[in-house]
């Protein structure tokens, strides 16, 4: 009988060595398009470098992100760094094109970028097109501003790029953030396609260990043990030929020089007025960034106003809770379209919703002109329209 215990024992250990062995690397979920070699140079100096991250809500919760800074600082005391957390949740690439100056860029010259935008796109069932426009417009936009800055993209895991990988499929964000990365010069960090293979390879489980999108401890640590890796492979090749200046660019509809535009930039405001202090007063959550500030709002039936704006693209920033109304707009006095602004978490939550109105405009000046629906949502309670910002695509 001790003998048999014994056996398993040792059947159960020679078992898991094999699998330690086979553990999938993590370097072979980064694709060195390009090094960061102008970050990389400044590592183990007393000059202060920027990393700046912008992504959604598995950027900005305490994990991966807290453990890259904490890596930075122990790895290089002698270097100063200044960390950048441009992670709000529920935001994906065409939020990140328009507030990039802002929320970014506005704060100094960033040398190293992350940059991930793949689940909430995904969830926001946000379209190729406008994926590839606003992560492109990204990349132009922060190199144009600084050309030496280093840029990371990231995609991140969720359950149906798991099942897209299963079937032989590369999901659609994936590939977006794949082939950019490839075409600017960049490096690529698959952690969706990592998550993916090492539960094929029986690493883990998605239900018991990663557990959700919103990555468990383990899976916070699994990203940040590759990001590492990137650090860590990057700083070997400082003396890498990195490309000089930026190529042709694809889409010239590409958001490159996203923004906010100030709502006081309304005009002819009919029943519209700003609340300079708006905050919810019916118990839900906003995001954080979303509560205390001015917002342009209505809660009136064809309420309306214009603005007048210089650009290609166009589109409102709204906090969506539950008495979110429907709008009726038309750019230079084109035809008047319909678009919804209640969402399927409206109802537990005001949240930031980004909405393109209009697209692929000739340059100059252009009119857009709004005014609020006589309808709403089945599921909504009311007519409101709350505007925190306007998004404009200038020239």
């Amino acid at each position: 009988m001790k003998r048999i215990s014994f056996l398993c024992l040792l059947l159960t250990a020679l078992i898991s060595k094999s699998f330690a062995q086979n553990k999938l690397q993590s370097a072979s979920f980064i694709t060195f398009n390009g090094y960061s070699n102008n970050f990389a140079e400044k590592l183990g100096k007393s000059e202060a470098p920027t990393v700046a991250f912008l992504g959604g809500s598995i950027t900005n919760m305490e994990g991966w992100r807290a453990l890259v800074c904490n890596y930075l600082t122990k790895t290089y005391p002698q270097t100063k760094f200044k960390f950048i957390n441009a992670g709000i949740p529920s935001l994906g690439s065409l939020p990140h094109a328009f507030r990039l100056q802002r929320d970014v860029l506005d704060s100094g010259k960033i040398d190293l970028l992350f940059v991930e935008s793949a689940v909430n796109d995904h969830v926001n069932k946000t379209a190729e097109q406008t994926q590839r426009r606003a992560l492109e417009g990204i990349i132009r936009h922060t190199l144009n501003k600084n050309p030496k800055t280093n840029i990371v993209l990231m995609a991140f895991a969720d359950e149906d790029k798991n099942n897209d990988f299963d079937n032989g499929k590369i999901p659609v964000e994936v590939k977006v953030h794949s082939d950019l990365a490839e075409y600017y010069h960049l490096p690529f960090i698959n952690l969706a396609l990592e998550v993916d293979k090492r539960i094929a390879n029986k690493e883990f489980t998605w239900a018991t260990d990663f557990k959700d999108l919103h990555p468990a401890p383990f899976g916070q640590q699994l990203y940040f043990n590759t990001i590492k890796t990137f650090l860590q492979e990057n700083q070997k090749n400082t003396n890498r030929k990195q490309s000089v200046g930026l190529p042709k660019i694809i889409d010239k509809f590409a958001y490159t020089k996203g923004q906010y535009v100030n709502i006081n930039k309304a005009e002819n405001l009919n029943t519209f007025s700003i609340n300079k202090n708006w905050k919810p007063g019916d118990g839900l959550e906003a995001r954080p960034g979303f509560i205390n500030i001015p917002v342009l709002e209505s809660s009136t039936r064809n309420s309306g106003f214009d603005l007048i704006f210089k650009g290609n693209a166009v589109g409102i920033a709204i906090l969506s809770g539950p008495d979110a109304g429907m709008l009726h707009y038309r750019i230079d006095g084109g035809e008047e379209k319909t678009i919804d602004l209640y969402t399927q978490w409206s109802a537990s939550l005001h949240l930031p919703w980004y909405l393109l109105l209009g697209d692929q405009l000739g340059g100059g000046e252009h009119k857009l002109s709004v005014r609020t629906s006589e309808y709403h949502h089945p599921k909504s309670t009311g007519y409101t329209c709350r505007i925190a910002y306007f998004l404009v695509n200038g020239n």
